[in-house]
């Protein structure tokens, strides 16, 4: 099983404050101050850092996303009109490595007030295991780790998400201090409901069957650690990749020995590898979607409704007691 990973309180307010610090080159410039539309321009680069964006900007942004509905978010590819957008926005919130056409894009914009995700949390090394072990790197699916191997998907971890809201809340605020008291209300109205998000989470899954899950994207390793869950891979976290007919096996051995019941795809990846093991397995299957992206499939229409969605599929599939 996971283990839990505390931040200490200094570490979070270093991340705090850096994302208070990282625009202060964009108060001069802010959209609130010089844009036609009196509106900080906010690019994101995908789902939930523009849904963040649009939280807690509210109605003093604009907030417009590099990664349209039904794009697989690793799998982006920047047009020059996009990179033209990056260069015009006020402020750009990304998650770097995340998306490595993004960051090649943000280089070469010359945007200057950028904030990354990733420096407003603590990435961590989530153990793997089989197929997660092996080189994605030498497959070119180096794509879906940070620079030391770090997890990205922090955003499935509420109250990881809850200090990237904090940070980027700051940041709006030193962008554009004329509308600093409510980017304040909006961050601390959106933290309350993560806060009651993660609560719901804890007692969801608090007494359940089962510990393990099998995904075919192992998007969840945050989401795992913070209520004690075991999520095995299919393929790692690339959603695409196939995995090896040994780590079928395995997985079919960890599924009786651990009391699997369901095999969990994503809307924006194939299926079929999920339902290939269910076969074998005996077992069914059922979504538990990473949010890298709202659609039409979606089992909701925005980050809380999926998240709600996919907490009830675990405690489906894990056996709730």
């Amino acid at each position: 099983m996971n283990v839990r990973r505390l931040i200490p309180a200094t570490a979070l307010a270093a991340a705090v404050a850096l994302g208070a610090t990282a625009l202060t080159a964009c108060s001069g410039t802010a959209g609130a101050a010089g844009s036609a539309d009196g509106k900080l321009h906010v690019t994101a680069s995908f789902y939930p850092l523009q849904f963040l964006a649009e939280q807690i900007g509210g109605d003093h942004v604009k907030v417009d996303t590099l990664t349209k509905p039904g794009v697989e978010p690793h799998d982006l590819e920047i047009t020059p009109k996009q990179t033209g957008q990056l260069s015009e926005s006020d402020v750009v919130l990304y998650l770097k490595s995340l998306q490595p056409a993004v960051d090649k894009a943000i280089a070469q914009s010359g945007v200057k007030n950028v904030v990354d995700a990733a420096t407003l949390t603590k990435l961590e090394v989530h153990g793997t295991s089989g197929e997660e072990d092996h080189d994605h790197a030498a497959e070119g699916h180096d794509h879906a780790h940070g620079e030391a191997g770090e997890d990205p998907h922090v955003w499935l971890d509420p109250a990881k998400y809850a200090e990237i809201a904090k940070g980027f809340g700051a940041a709006l605020e030193k962008a554009d201090p004329g509308h600093a008291a409510d980017y304040k209300k909006n961050t601390d109205d959106l933290v309350a409901k993560l806060g009651a998000l993660d609560t719901e989470f804890k007692d969801g899954l608090k007494n359940t069957a089962s510990r393990t899950f099998i995904t075919t994207h192992s998007a969840f390793g945050y989401l795992a650690e913070r209520y004690g869950l075991d999520q095995e891979g299919i393929s790692g976290v690339d959603p695409e990749s196939e995995p090896s007919p040994a780590r079928m096996k395995e997985l079919q051995a960890v599924a009786k020995k651990d009391n699997v019941t369901t095999v969990f795809f994503e809307t924006l990846a194939s299926d079929k590898t999920a339902k290939t093991l269910a076969q074998d397995t005996g077992l069914r299957t059922d979504v538990l979607d990473p949010l890298e992206g709202i659609t039409d499939k979606s089992q909701g229409a925005d980050y809380f409704e999926v998240m709600r969605s996919n907490l009830k599929n675990l405690q489906k599939a894990l056996g709730t007691k």
